[in-house]
């Protein structure tokens, strides 16, 4: 005779989720109208501090520094989060069959996203992500540094104007960089800035990165004395120069910068980068070793379930600069922008290339209906703004305004609201059950 915990452990119908939340030093507080702060309250119950506390991200998933935990049926205390209710990790491991047989048996019994919401108050740490290859190597030699061995490719999809950091600008854009700021030709030498400006088009794509690599090895490798005093140099050059003429984008922000991290050569480093500015509904997708950092704004974020981070500047934090500037691809140009294409009147996807992982948004106007195909794998809903119903089989499910549920695979969820409903959904990439065969 089966209980009714076990019952419950069947993996049939929705099940709400209450999430996690990190309160890293660059998060918006709530008196800033951080949206993590808004959702987790809203997830998750009163947190006394929320108008003091910075609220950096809100984390939906397994992993293990911020886990979401299963709502058992009937439990709507807040009180009961984390104590005496199941980890969604363990709830997945009791039964698996909710990834469905083509995720089970490429990644085993987890989920193999992580997805989140973020409020950028100030810049974060100029990063990469290792591949998996390196990933295992940093675990194997720096577990506590290196907290897991997945690699963690990410997509950021703004749900306000937001900015960050991504990949290196083109060699021209950077021979007029080496030109227009003498700073940092202080930096790196003039011996490895005539390497960069003697560099032609026709030279081969390896010889370019090598230079590329070399020069920004040495700016990211200097001194702390050298680094100062050229970041001081800069600064006073440009307050001279603001008087008789408009800054560039590019030097507002790198004078932003140093009121957030003074003296920090991840200052400098931002002219080697291309600054980008999302609008909302407006995505960027970042492969592993590519060097960003996210600078302002309200976003949601996806990746494979990881938390590694080799970072180099903008940071209080451990810096690795000799892994980071190693591991590097140094790909130039500017970044793929992701404006999703139409899966139904109301739902966008945005499908980035990493099997991991794809991301819905679906604005559902009043009165209205849609519905999500089953498919063959799971997926985490988050309701952002509004209330509706969730229909999975015979259940329906009233959901409002920070509510995360778990959909287990081939799951069709039908969606109706009689206000406005705005939702995202992460879920396995579904191009990786296209090119599967069974």
């Amino acid at each position: 005779m089966e209980t009714e915990l076990e019952k419950n452990h069947q993996g049939g119908g929705l099940k709400r989720l209450r999430c996690s939340v990190q309160n890293y030093d660059w998060g918006k507080k709530g008196s800033e109208g951080s949206e993590v702060a808004r959702l987790y309250e809203l997830n998750s119950g009163p947190d006394m501090e929320l108008e003091k506390k910075p609220f950096a991200e809100f984390w939906m998933g397994t992993h293990g520094s911020g886990p979401s935990f299963v709502v058992e049926s009937g439990v709507e205390n807040a009180d009961s989060f984390g104590s005496g209710t199941m980890s969604l990790k363990e709830w997945i491991i009791k039964n698996p069959n909710v990834l469905g047989h083509k995720v089970l048996d490429k990644w085993g019994c987890d989920l193999p996203f992580l997805f989140k919401v973020l409020s950028v108050a100030k810049a974060l740490s100029i990063q990469a992500h290792p591949d998996k290859e390196l990933a295992e190597i940093l675990h194997k030699l720096q577990p506590n540094l290196y907290k897991d061995d997945n690699h963690k490719p990410e997509m950021a999809l703004a749900i306000t104007e937001f900015e960050a950091l991504c990949g290196f600008i083109s060699i021209e854009e950077l021979k007029g960089v080496l030109r227009d700021v003498p700073e940092i030709v202080e930096v790196v030498g003039s011996a490895e800035a005539n390497q960069v400006m003697q560099i032609h088009d026709q030279d081969h794509e390896e010889k370019v990165k090598s230079v590329l690599r070399s020069a920004f090895t040495q700016l990211m490798s200097a001194s702390q004395e050298i680094t100062a005093e050229a970041i001081s140099k800069l600064k006073s050059r440009l307050y001279m120069e603001s008087k008789i003429r408009q800054l560039t984008g590019k030097e507002q922000l790198v004078l932003q910068l140093e009121r957030q991290y003074p003296a920090d050569i991840g200052v400098i480093s931002a002219f080697f980068l291309n600054y980008v500015k999302l609008n909302s509904g407006e995505a960027l997708y970042l492969g592993a070793n590519e060097p960003h950092a996210y600078l302002y704004g309200d976003c949601i974020e996806c990746m494979a379930t990881s938390d590694n981070v080799v970072r180099a500047g903008l940071t209080p934090k451990l810096r690795d600069i000799p892994t980071l500037c190693s591991m590097l691809t140094y790909k130039q140009g500017f970044p793929e922008i992701l404006k999703g294409f139409p899966l139904s009147p109301y739902i966008t996807r945005y499908l980035p290339p990493f099997d991991e992982f794809e991301v819905d948004r679906c604005i559902l106007p009043r009165g209205a209906l849609t519905v999500f195909p089953a498919i063959p794998g799971p997926s985490i809903f988050l309701i952002m703004v509004g209330e509706g119903a969730m229909c999975a089989g015979s259940s329906t499910d009233v959901v409002m305004e920070g509510d995360v549920l778990f959909a287990p695979a081939n799951s069709e969820i039908s969606v109706s609201t009689q206000s406005e409903l705005h939702l995202y959904r992460a879920g396995v990439n579904s191009r990786l059950f296209q090119t599967l065969r069974w």
